[in-house]
């Protein structure tokens, strides 16, 4: 009930589409959220224990509304792992195979976290973002890591990002985003100003 009514506040005072994500397990959670105001749906743990909730939500709701996030680590192998439950169980599962499957199932978008980079500012994974972007068709979101305008440039570029997703950059106002927005454009990367 507390998310509910955040989304529905939220969707009253901010006219920019949102992702709502956290303890979505059913449809009916999709539905509800959705009729709130929320634009797409972020899930990541009950999808992986129910992979069959990304192809019921995309049937039922599109498949823009459905984003899979993938909380990925490198394991000793060189390869990503995906964690559950904000990254404190790993699930022993490649990232990349994780990435395809969530594609074929339905999903629209992925929400990739690299949990290596995370909180860093020294830089997204490009490795793993543009390994994960390289296998699939569909957007795919970078996140973890952001500490600089170039950083977000490398993740367009170097990464084959779709989106890059930053915050404690925004909220402590380390970075401006239409200064951020403005290097971006004058960098060959098409921005809505």
């Amino acid at each position: 009930n507390t998310t509910v009514d955040l989304v529905r506040r939220v969707a009253e005072r901010v006219f920019i589409p949102f992702t709502v994500g956290g303890g979505i397990r059913s449809t009916d959670d999709f539905k509800v959220l959705l009729r709130e105001g929320a634009d797409k749906i972020s899930i990541n743990s009950a999808a992986i224990m129910n992979p069959q909730l990304i192809s019921d939500a995309a049937d039922k709701f599109g498949s823009q509304c459905v984003v899979v996030a993938i909380d990925a680590k490198r394991n000793s192998d060189g390869h990503w792992s995906i964690y559950k439950n904000g990254g404190r169980v790993d699930m022993h599962m490649d990232a990349v195979e994780w990435a395809m499957k969530a594609e074929k199932l339905g999903a629209g978008e992925i929400l990739l976290t690299s949990m290596d980079c995370d909180g860093t500012k020294a830089g997204y994974d490009i490795e793993l973002t543009n390994t994960i972007a390289s296998n699939v068709s569909i957007p795919v979101i970078a996140s973890g890591g952001a500490g600089g305008k170039e950083h977000f440039l490398d993740a367009f570029t170097k990464g084959k990002a779709d989106a890059a997703l930053a915050a404690s950059l925004f909220h402590y106002k380390e970075l401006d985003i239409m200064e951020l927005k403005k290097y971006l454009a004058d960098n060959g990367i098409p921005m809505r100003m």
